[in-house]
């Protein structure tokens, strides 16, 4: 019977491995995706994101701006202040809101209709250079064209605020 050699490369690996582990290297995770040093930021300013959009739904500009303040407070341990000298700032305005057909069936109709909502977003670092954003997000939800706009509208709007915020957080706070 044959002894089998374990090659000498595997031997290296677990040398390294065994030194990184008494070196004191450690892997850490945050929960809630949040990348935020909190010695050293406390305060962030959030500000009123008016809509900019040539088709206005009114009741839009309040749904985002309380889902964004509430995922904040959720996922976060900074305190939101009315003042825009905060450690960090989000600032913009809501830029697009449109309609647009999708599918269209054989007889030239839409079967499908889709909301689209565009948010342009400043983050601003008042701590740290180079780590500002300006960049606009966008996000949108499919319905049937059978459907009234009004009927569906709020849960639309809910649903695309929540997906965008999800991708602010996530570019921001969150530091992906």
């Amino acid at each position: 019977m044959k002894s089998i050699r374990i090659p000498h490369l595997f031997h290296c690996l677990l040398i390294l491995l065994a030194c990184c582990m008494l070196s004191g290297c450690r892997i850490s995770y945050k929960l809630n995706g949040a990348a935020i040093d909190y010695t050293v930021y406390k305060t962030i300013y959030v500000s009123n994101f008016p809509i900019r959009a040539a088709l206005v739904y009114p009741p839009l500009q309040q749904t985002f701006e309380n889902e964004l303040l509430d995922y904040i407070s959720r996922n976060t341990r900074l305190r939101t202040v009315d003042t825009p000298n905060a450690d960090l700032q989000l600032e913009g305005e809501i830029t697009g809101y449109s309609l647009s057909p999708q599918a269209v069936t054989e007889n030239a109709y839409a079967s499908r209709t889709r909301l689209t909502i565009q948010v342009k977003v400043r983050y601003i670092d008042n701590k740290a250079e180079g780590k500002d954003i300006d960049q606009t997000f966008s996000a949108y939800r499919d319905f049937d064209s059978s459907e009234m706009l009004t009927d569906v509208q709020d849960q639309l709007c809910n649903e695309i605020s929540k997906e965008l915020v999800d991708l602010i957080f996530n570019a921001t706070l969150g530091d992906w």
